[in-house]
């Protein structure tokens, strides 16, 4: 399981570290925030990924955005020697897999088990809380519910808890219907 020579082990120790150091500075929650917003940036600034992630970008250069990054979100100094180390080490090209991961580690020291839910239409905060409620009640751990729009299911939801998926969506009972459509 290697991605580029690039293991998931390698992932958590680096995601490990930053967990430890934050845990050990007393300032988790405050990192857990920056590393959320940092996610964020990437997952909604497809040029911010593409621009730090350029193999031909000196690394001055790459230290000089986060530097500007880390003014603008108000990043701990922690954090921000943290991303400078990936650049230093030449993993800021993980920085995807080492934030998540250490999300994870965080959800997981808290007792909490990462749940995903996928709706064809827009839930409001009350719906999320009582999907998230019920989750919690039957799976009998707090849940961290991560929620995604997601049109193209038509209709239903889709929940996963670990490695459990329960799938209602009309997108899943019209491909099972074309499936026994083709086996006749």
């Amino acid at each position: 399981m290697t991605n580029s020579n690039f293991s998931i082990s390698a992932y958590n120790s680096y995601s490990l570290a930053l967990y430890e150091l934050a845990e050990e500075s007393k300032i988790l929650d405050q990192i857990e925030d920056q590393v959320s917003a940092l996610n964020k940036l990437i997952s909604e600034s497809k040029d911010f990924i593409l621009t730090i992630k350029n193999p031909t970008l000196k690394q001055e250069d790459q230290l000089n955005i986060i530097s500007l990054i880390s003014e603008k979100f108000g990043f701990n100094q922690l954090f921000k020697k943290f991303i400078n180390f990936l650049i230093f080490k030449r993993r800021i090209f993980y920085i995807e897999n080492i934030l998540n991961d250490f999300l994870s580690i965080c959800s997981n020291k808290r007792g909490e088990i990462e749940a995903k839910l996928i709706s064809a239409k827009k839930l409001d905060s009350s719906e999320i809380v009582k999907i998230k409620s019920e989750l919690s009640k039957n799976f009998g751990k707090n849940i961290k519910l991560n929620f995604k729009h997601d049109e193209s299911i038509i209709g239903g939801l889709i929940v996963q808890v670990g490695s459990i998926m329960i799938d209602s969506s009309i997108k899943n009972k019209l491909q099972k219907i074309q499936n026994k459509m083709v086996e006749a």
